[in-house]
């Protein structure tokens, strides 16, 4: 926090305290612009503790913009420090930050156990989910931005609709062509073949392969490899239709599917859930070739 925003914080703490000095005809309101005067007397007391004791607290640089405030719209870099303690995360750490220093600091999240995928950021030069980060692990200062190759909408928040599109492309959802007779009964799966796409159906959707992609940032029609590996998911499922693996695959098989990708492994690298994705692909290509493969 700036000096210049420390000095207005204490300015607004003082009108606050006035405020609820006048509150005389309503002492439920009293009481209430009395706690919230505490509350920011108590923030503000904190925060300086933790820019004092850097030993003991984390120092968090992180991206700032907002295109409807004119001030803002310039992107830059604040400064926080937070305090430190075990287990914390980076998610954590971006919380407490907007919660007691700038509450207009904007950041996706839900779940904050790695699995909605919501929180993916660009963490020190590579793409991770905030919640599934240890602050103990990261050099300082702890630089956080938004996915790179994405538009910004607001801080650390980034337009997700391409992304989404380009998952929707593949059909992302289990088609067969035959059903069992009886409505109760199960399509069974053997566990060999759910052995071998079990690692795809990790896939939370969180958008750091793409992201990391080179070649997804140069061609806004590269499918990408989220959106391949959940065609491999269900290309390989053994109850998938015969003549949808054979769509799916016709899919795949095109200058935008996984022809463009070259094998550089960022998608791998990234993923939070430690999906084989270049793998995926190349096995994607293969069953490309042997379908166009004819003998006579």
């Amino acid at each position: 926090m700036s000096q210049q925003e420390g000095e207005m914080e204490r300015q607004e703490s003082e009108e606050e305290v006035e405020q609820a000095g006048r509150a005389t005809e309503s002492s439920p309101q009293q009481r209430r612009l009395e706690r919230k005067a505490r509350r920011r007397r108590e923030r503000e007391a904190e925060a300086e503790r933790a820019a004092e004791s850097p030993d003991e607290s984390v120092h968090l640089k992180v991206f700032r913009y907002d295109p409807d405030v004119p001030e803002k719209q310039k992107p830059r870099f604040d400064h926080f420090y937070v305090p430190d303690k075990r287990g914390l995360t980076v998610l954590d750490a971006l919380i407490y930050a907007r919660d007691h220093f700038d509450s207009t600091l904007t950041v996706r999240h839900s779940c904050r156990q790695a699995i909605c995928g919501s929180d993916a950021v660009f963490i020190n030069g590579s793409q991770r989910l905030a919640c599934q980060t240890q602050v103990s692990d990261l050099d300082s200062p702890v630089q956080v931005e938004p996915l790179p190759h994405q538009e910004v909408i607001k801080d650390l928040v980034v337009e997700m609709e391409h992304f989404y599109d380009q998952m929707h492309a593949v059909e992302p959802y289990f088609q067969t062509d035959e059903k069992p007779d009886d409505d109760l009964e199960e399509q069974r799966q053997s566990r060999e073949n759910r052995e071998e796409i079990k690692t795809a159906t990790r896939c939370i959707w969180c958008g750091a392969c793409m992201s990391s992609c080179n070649i997804a940032a140069g061609d806004n029609r590269y499918l990408g490899p989220a959106a391949i590996n959940a065609a491999y998911r269900f290309a390989m499922d053994e109850r998938e239709g015969e003549s949808v693996t054979e769509h799916r695959l016709n899919l795949m098989d095109q200058e935008h599917g996984v022809w463009r990708c070259q094998t550089q492994f960022s998608c791998t690298n990234v993923c939070p859930k430690d999906i084989p994705l270049t793998q995926h692909i190349q096995e994607l290509k293969r069953e490309a070739v042997k379908k166009n493969l004819s003998f006579w």
